[in-house]
């Protein structure tokens, strides 16, 4: 038996207010100053958590870099940042920047019951969430050929995060996007030979409330 290769996904910090006032998609958008102080135990967390060492992964969105920045400011050692395009978020084509509420009469297809849009809706210019699914398989599929048996850290999206657990669980995109992934929130993935395992999903710290 070989060790498996194990890959450690977060969802970059939260962005700035401006941005989640709009359908962002894969617009290059800013984190939110305030969050990224409000939340550093998560990132310290994340510091002490993740393996070391690693091979570190971002898209070509800045949020994730930032965030990687954020995570090696708190107290991880600073490691190259290896970037992969296919790893950024759903394109939206003309619906990025758009209000939230402008996007139902642009509709064609029924809203996915967790999501404002469904898997197989293909904004005009864009791409549908089954498509980025499709270019996020073999991104996973080759970062665990290329480090098989060790670790890596990917600082990616809620879409691109989704698109992995589909991929290693053999999901439709329909089912794909009823996973909720939080923002900072960690999914682990090992790739054992041919096969994926999915070994946590959304972790994050937890202190139990003080009982007086």
């Amino acid at each position: 038996m070989t060790d498996p290769t194990r890959l450690f996904l977060i969802r970059h910090a939260l962005v700035e207010p401006s941005a989640r006032a709009v359908l962002y998609g894969a617009m290059d958008v800013a984190l939110c100053d305030l969050a990224l102080r409000q939340e550093a135990a998560l990132y310290r967390w994340l510091a002490f958590r993740l393996p070391k060492p690693a091979h570190w992964v971002v898209s070509s969105l800045s949020r994730t870099r930032a965030t990687a920045a954020a995570i090696f400011a708190a107290g991880y050692p600073e490691a190259p940042l290896a970037e992969e395009p296919d790893l950024a978020e759903q394109h939206l084509g003309e619906w990025q920047g758009i209000p939230h509420e402008a996007l139902t009469e642009r509709l064609r297809h029924p809203p996915h019951p967790f999501w404002p849009h469904g898997a197989e809706e293909k904004p005009p210019g864009g791409e549908s969430f089954a498509e980025l699914q499709a270019r996020v398989a073999p991104v996973m599929e080759g970062l665990a050929a290329r480090h098989a048996g060790g670790d890596v850290v990917v600082v990616a999206h809620g879409g691109s995060i989704r698109a992995a657990l589909a991929h290693a669980l053999g999901l439709t995109a329909h089912q794909a996007l009823v996973f909720s992934v939080k923002n900072l929130g960690l999914t682990r993935l090992e790739k054992h030979g041919a096969d994926w395992r999915v070994a946590g999903v959304n972790e994050e710290p937890w202190t139990p409330p003080n009982p007086d």
